[in-house]
């Protein structure tokens, strides 16, 4: 790895009497050549922790380094590096991030996939949902006929009084789902937050009512969604833990919703540390302050829950950490910049906005397709 790497090898250590050896991650990056966290988000399963005070202490007396003068100070595992050093990192890059329709044997290699090929969601490991926010897809009329529901819940079925009573039993897990896609040319999209722990609403069943309220065709479009939808719920799986031990850990949470015409923008900082910050809550207090509807809470929350995802698995700690607060009010100066912001659009306004965004997406797919890895 000479012709990758830069300056001496970086020295491992030990903190304690278990034995285990670490390395300073901004150390292995220079090292490397993948400065400011790039090394994190090139390698999101690698595990790292962020030096306590008395690690920097014990750094200190070994004097290896003056990174213990470091705000911030991420340990990462030597064994684990070592690997990376060897070359052998597969298992700590992200499983995955592209999701390619795979060609049939003896397959000319240089056609183009057909036009009702769908490319998955998971583009560039979770990136999507750093997007503006579209409008969903309509609620279909059937052409006037109405479809009962057979999945009713029905409190004299005893059996399913009882699932439906263990189900609720399980904690939630609340995934962000991004459905954008082109079959048959029919465009659909939609953004909801799906509980990874449920056992009774299972993504095939949610593909099979959206294309019953949709007026889909099924025969394409449900293991499209169901698809999309396992391949977002095994991806989320894939981000590391944050550190309990960080009491602030703070990232910058942009909204870009487009609802009808309306369009909402706004930043914020969250603190990811802090369990009790709930996106729904947020999000409905959000849409109260403003007098906007349902639409928008659900679209916050997912915005905001595939942020954290995002900001989980690449969040370079010991790079750019945010600054300490020491006034709760902002200047003047940058009030209007971290403020809400909503406008009314006209159509044009919005189709625009919408083929831009379709515009970037393909783009991201292009390389996908062109056997970029992330």
């Amino acid at each position: 790895m000479s012709n990758s790497t830069y300056g001496p090898r970086p020295q491992k250590f030990s903190l304690d009497d278990s034995g285990e050896k670490y390395y300073i991650g901004s150390e292995v990056g220079a090292y490397l050549r993948l400065h400011r966290g790039t090394l994190y988000k090139k390698y999101p399963n690698l595990w790292r922790k962020v030096a306590t005070t008395e690690d920097k202490e014990k750094l200190k007396k070994l004097a290896l380094s003056n990174s213990f003068l470091h705000t911030n100070i991420m340990l990462i595992r030597a064994h684990e590096t070592e690997e990376i050093f060897a070359g052998n990192d597969e298992k700590y890059r992200a499983a995955g991030t592209a999701s390619v329709v795979p060609r049939p044997e003896g397959a000319n290699k240089s056609a183009k996939p057909a036009a009702n090929t769908w490319m998955g969601q998971q583009v560039t490991s979770g990136s999507h949902h750093l997007e503006s926010v579209p409008c969903s897809c309509p609620i279909a009329h059937a052409r006037g006929r109405v479809r009962p529901r057979e999945m009713a819940y029905s409190a004299e079925d005893l059996e399913q009084a009882k699932r439906v009573a263990e189900n609720s039993e399980v904690p939630e897990e609340l995934i962000p789902i991004r459905l954008d896609m082109e079959l048959d040319g029919i465009k659909l999209r939609d953004t909801f937050c799906y509980n990874k722990n449920e056992k009774l609403i299972t993504p095939e069943l949610i593909a099979e009512t959206m294309c019953e309220d949709l007026d889909l065709p099924t025969t394409t479009f449900l293991p499209a969604i169901s698809s999309a939808i396992h391949n977002q719920l095994d991806a989320a799986a894939e981000a590391p833990p944050l550190d309990s031990n960080t009491s602030d850990q703070r990232a910058i949470m942009k909204l870009n919703i487009n609802v009808a015409n309306q369009s909402l923008v706004d930043q914020f900082e969250w603190d990811m540390s802090e369990s009790n910050n709930s996106p729904e809550e947020f999000a409905r207090n959000l849409c109260k302050e403003l007098g906007l509807g349902g639409e928008f809470a659900s679209a916050i929350a997912y915005s905001i829950r595939g942020q954290l995802l995002w900001h989980q698995r690449t969040y370079a700690f010991s790079e750019s950490p945010q600054p300490t607060v020491e006034c709760p009010y902002r200047n003047p100066s940058e009030a209007e910049a971290w403020g809400p912001f909503l406008e009314t659009l006209t159509d044009a306004e919005i189709e625009k906005k919408m083929r831009d965004q379709d515009r970037n997406t393909r783009r991201m797919r292009r390389l996908v397709g062109g056997g970029f890895n992330y």
